[in-house]
């Protein structure tokens, strides 16, 4: 019966696999609902929205092309203040990772290899629209975030399928209207122009809401109105999945609010009003709980993606302890094993010293590494999983990003930070890096060789 049990979830899990893979390979909108992060004042809470259409490619920033066959489309999205446009084409896999082949995506990101990456992309790319300052220097500006969205948060995304003559239809009308900014914050925002694109498909698909966001297109309100679409005409093959935000010391990304649930859950907005007024207090507290906010969850039911473009469940519960349990056993039997070792913490502050002396740079092949000072020395670190165990580095200081990508993407909670085929591929990389890129590698005793990741099945509470 065991095995029978096991044979079950695997065939559970093949089937999401090809329902996933087979989305992707539609042409396909997908709306994109993008955490936010910073602290850059009150409507930041609401974070971002863009459009990914994947028959629709970038011939330019500016102008808009179909994909041909084994393209992977483009992410079109409003951004404020770079180069007076009101709108931008930028290829999925640098609008995600500011990298042009998924090879070179790093396994972990401090925000000095972020803006390295992003910056590398723009001088061969962008050059059009965020040109080098007189003296050569990179320019200010927002441009930064139209490349390597996945190193600064979170993503969610809503997708239905569309047809060949809808994208054309779509190519021939953005390219031949003005592309002039006329972005305001309470109107013709990221989530009005995502809200465009999508009704420009369908039309009346999604809309603001009065009530919870007093007018305000927001992010969240598209992705909600998305849901409910796609219900209603379950012919558009509608599915969701998760990008995540890369591991790194880059600051992880906050959860998405509307502008009513923002107010509600900002003490330095809230207290304040709740003693002037509280009757304004409750007339919010009433539409907060009217409106259901607090209730959607864009991360349920949602599969992960990767940039392969295979979508896949996410590490299940079991596996994510069998891993965690494995890593730290793993990591106890090295310390037995080298007495002399450092401490847990004197090592993780020895690391921590490295990586803030590191400097980014790209390796002969153009993939990203890591300079790091070693005494008199400088060694190169590779931080993709294509050079990695090819760079000149010590097997330490490779074994401890690697460490330090699967805690990472083993730590509990919301939203889903990995996908068992990435756990797999992580450890294996950590065990080459301690024995050597030669040997034979296998995957926790307990893990998913035993232990099939289950696609989440409960009903969604945030479905209309």
């Amino acid at each position: 019966m065991p095995c029978l049990g096991r044979f079950r979830r695997a065939l559970c899990t093949l089937v999401v696999l090809a329902s996933g893979s087979a989305g992707l390979a539609r042409a396909s909108a997908t709306l994109l609902l993008e955490e936010p992060y910073g602290k850059l004042g009150f409507f930041t809470a609401t974070g971002h929205a863009a459009v990914y259409l994947s028959g629709v490619c970038a011939a330019t920033p500016l102008l808009l092309r179909p994909c041909a066959p084994g393209e992977l489309g483009a992410v079109i999205s409003r951004y404020d203040g770079v180069g007076g446009y009101d709108w931008m084409a930028i290829p999925l896999i640098p609008y995600l990772y500011a990298v042009e082949r998924p090879d070179d995506i790093p396994l972990f990101v401090d925000p000095r290899m972020a803006n390295f990456l992003r910056d590398q992309y723009r001088r061969k790319h962008l050059e059009a629209v965020a040109p080098d300052r007189d003296n050569g220097e990179t320019p200010g500006g927002n441009w930064y975030e139209l490349v390597g969205s996945s190193y600064d948060r979170t993503v969610y995304a809503f997708e239905i399928g569309t047809t060949p003559t809808q994208d054309r239809a779509f190519i021939e009308r953005y390219n031949s209207s003005p592309n002039r900014s006329h972005f305001r914050t309470v109107s013709h925002n990221c989530a009005d122009f995502a809200k465009d694109v999508i009704n420009f498909y369908y039309p009346r698909a999604l809309h603001r809401s009065v009530i919870a966001d007093v007018g305000i297109t927001t992010p969240k309100q598209m992705a909600k109105t998305m849901l409910k679409f796609s219900a209603r005409h379950p012919q558009l093959q509608f599915s969701r999945f998760v990008i995540p935000q890369i591991p790194g010391s880059v600051a992880r990304s906050t959860p998405v609010h509307g502008v009513v649930e923002s107010f509600l859950k900002s003490k330095k907005y809230m207290v304040p009003s709740a003693v002037a007024s509280p009757i304004f207090a409750g007339c919010v507290v009433a539409v907060y709980v009217g409106t259901g906010a607090g209730r959607f969850d864009p991360s349920r039911e949602a599969l992960v993606f990767n940039a392969q473009r295979a979508l896949e469940p996410p590490l299940g519960a079991e596996d994510r302890r069998s891993y965690q349990s494995e890593l730290n056993h793993l990591m106890d039997n090295q310390t037995v094993a080298d007495p002399a070792s450092e401490s847990a913490s004197a090592h993780l502050e020895k690391w921590r010293r490295l990586l803030h002396n590191a400097a980014p740079d790209l390796d002969a092949q153009g993939r990203p590494i890591m300079l790091i000072p070693v005494g008199e020395d400088v060694v190169s670190v590779g931080v993709s999983d294509s050079n990695i165990l090819g760079s000149d580095a010590a097997q330490p200081i490779m074994q401890k990003l690697l460490e330090a990508r699967l805690r990472a993407e083993l730590r509990r909670g919301s939203p889903p930070k990995a996908s068992e085929s990435d756990v797999t591929r992580d450890w294996n990389l950590l065990q080459k890096a301690m024995n050597g890129a030669d040997v034979e590698t296998a995957t926790p005793s307990h893990g998913p060789q035993q232990l099939s990741s289950q696609a989440r099945s409960e009903p969604s509470a945030d479905r209309p």
